[in-house]
């Protein structure tokens, strides 16, 4: 196998660096920290004016009294003569540091305002109210392509579920919709059991790296043992692996890809098909759901690949590439081609494959120097 295009899609970190508590999902936002912060100041304020009258002699019940009335303004009269230098300085500080910590409090509450803040948390209150009224519902484990495309089948057929998701604007884009969301990571319990894991019917994970699959399988297991798992693998290899980690079903974009390249390929003639891959907007649309798409590579004079076969490129161990047919330069097509088949200068290789992995394969087909492809630079 080709180290080009070997790709694991289990990332080591994934398998250390999980959330500890729930705590560390929970970020304070600008302007309940702006009104923290002022609120602090202005106590720290008092008590530092409190403690320098004190210190003058005066009764800790008239320090107390010249502090409010200095502050606020309410015009009385001063508790005591202020004579000295000192505690005119002392005075003039606490009024404007004391109007200064009021009003960047007050600022900050008007931004909380403005921002929204209080609707935010009203509407959080709300949407957990929601969820903790569902029974028998799905669960979505990540909001992206393959995950919208199944909140939004779910939602015409009116059937009741949750999405969980740490991507705030993947999230925002599901409220929009009038989605029930979790912000949290769905390998931890905690996000589990806010989208109500205890009374829910399926679980669906489909999040992009396998590993991450595979926790949210076995934490979700370990919590509701009767719930249908269904769960997403990038990589064939992982299939048994999900399916041991507690998975009922396990779906490979991979084969579903090529299971549709198959029915193209039964039906229309061979010049047909290649057009149709050709001018393939609406199939990679419907493709790029799961994360695949169509793709030419072309095979130049510089290519190492020129008089080679296609078994020398290697894709097919992989699993993770399937070569849907070759358009040779005198313009004849051939579908399905062997693995004998031999590459010329000039061939374009039609291939099915993830969109992010497809550069990986497109550096086989670049001779010496580089080229862009799609915004990857890649070099021969």
């Amino acid at each position: 196998m080709s180290p080009d295009l070997t790709r694991s899609n289990v990332n080591t970190k994934q398998l250390v660096n999980l959330p500890d508590a729930a705590s560390e999902r929970v970020s304070i936002s600008a302007p309940i920290r702006k009104m923290l912060i002022g609120i602090t100041m202005f106590v720290s304020i008092c008590l530092v004016a409190v403690v320098g009258y004190a210190m003058a002699g005066w009764p800790l019940d008239d320090a107390v009294y010249m502090v409010i009335i200095t502050i606020f303004g309410v015009g009385y009269g001063e508790v005591q003569p202020v004579q000295s230098p000192t505690l005119r300085a002392l005075t003039i500080m606490v009024i404007i540091a004391g109007y200064a910590a009021v009003i960047y409090t007050v600022g900050g509450f008007m931004q909380m305002v403005m921002d929204g803040e209080i609707n935010k948390v009203l509407g959080v209150r709300r949407m957990t109210k929601e969820i903790d009224q569902l029974r028998n519902h799905t669960i979505i484990c990540g909001v992206g392509r393959m995950g919208s495309t199944l909140a939004e089948q779910l939602q015409a057929a009116g059937k009741p579920f949750v999405v969980i998701d740490c991507d705030e604007r993947r999230l925002q884009a599901a409220r929009d919709q009038g989605y029930l969301t979790i912000d949290g990571d769905a390998t931890d319990e905690f996000a589990l059991e806010q989208a109500g894991i205890a009374c829910a019917s399926t679980l669906a994970t489909v999040l992009s790296g396998d590993a991450q699959n595979v926790f949210v399988a076995i934490t979700a297991r370990a919590m509701n043992e009767q719930l249908m798992i269904i769960a997403r693998g990038a990589n064939p290899r992982t299939e048994k692996k999900l399916l041991g980690s507690g998975a009922n079903k396990v779906i490979l974009p991979t084969a579903i890809g090529a299971s549709k390249v198959a029915q193209l390929i039964i039906s229309p003639t061979a010049e047909n098909m290649l057009e149709q891959l050709s001018s393939r907007n609406n199939m990679n649309d419907e493709l790029g759901q799961i994360g695949l798409q169509f793709d030419e590579l072309r095979v130049d004079e510089s290519s190492p690949l020129v008089d080679k076969t296609l078994s020398d490129i290697e894709v097919r161990s992989n699993h993770g590439f399937l070569i849907v047919g070759i358009r040779r330069v005198d313009g004849t097509t051939l579908l399905n081609p062997p693995a004998e088949t031999q590459l010329v200068t000039g061939d374009t290789v039609i291939v099915l494959g993830h969109d992010d992995d497809i550069p990986q394969l497109a550096q086989r087909f670049v001779g010496a120097g580089k080229m862009t492809y799609r915004g990857v630079t890649v070099e021969g």
